[in-house]
């Protein structure tokens, strides 16, 4: 195994480049019949004739995309069993600006910095500033997410 990053590598300030993700009608469709069947969620027409004037994806379908970019950017290299030890919670959630098929939407993650883990003293709370931005500059996601990382062990 190669070297893995510890809470102490993600600096306070760095910023990180998820990636892009384009966004299809059917992944809308599918993630609203799951998971949040609205209206103008799960049928095109159905989003004309509300107020958005279109299908939309779901806050929470965005979200899911953030966190994809996130855990397959960000995570593969960060040490503990494979990833890291969970995530006590997400703060600040918005959704911001509807996002539609055919949007490009770029993630990034900014270190807000970190604290030591209450419940295990070898993890630190690691606070990140999460973002998805349309193609044309267009903020529709922020979050805060607590993940908790790994601290570089004490003998090395």
């Amino acid at each position: 195994m190669g070297s893995f990053l510890h809470a102490e590598d993600y600096e306070t300030g760095s910023r990180h480049d998820l990636g892009t993700h384009k966004v299809t009608a059917e992944e809308i469709t599918a993630f609203g019949r799951t998971y949040d069947p609205q209206p103008y969620h799960v049928d095109e027409e159905a989003g004309r004739a509300s107020a958005f004037g279109g299908l939309i994806a779901s806050g929470w379908n965005t979200a899911a995309i953030w966190m994809r970019l996130y855990v397959t950017t960000l995570l593969p290299d960060a040490a503990a069993a494979g990833t890291v030890e969970g995530s006590p919670g997400v703060d600040e959630v918005r959704f911001l600006h509807p996002v539609r098929p055919g949007d490009v939407l770029n993630g990034t993650c900014e270190i807000l910095g970190s604290l030591p883990s209450l419940s295990a003293p070898d993890f630190r709370i690691v606070r990140n500033r999460g973002r998805l931005l349309n193609a044309d500059g267009t903020e529709v996601l922020t979050l805060i997410l607590n993940a908790r990382f790994r601290c570089r062990p004490k003998n090395s």
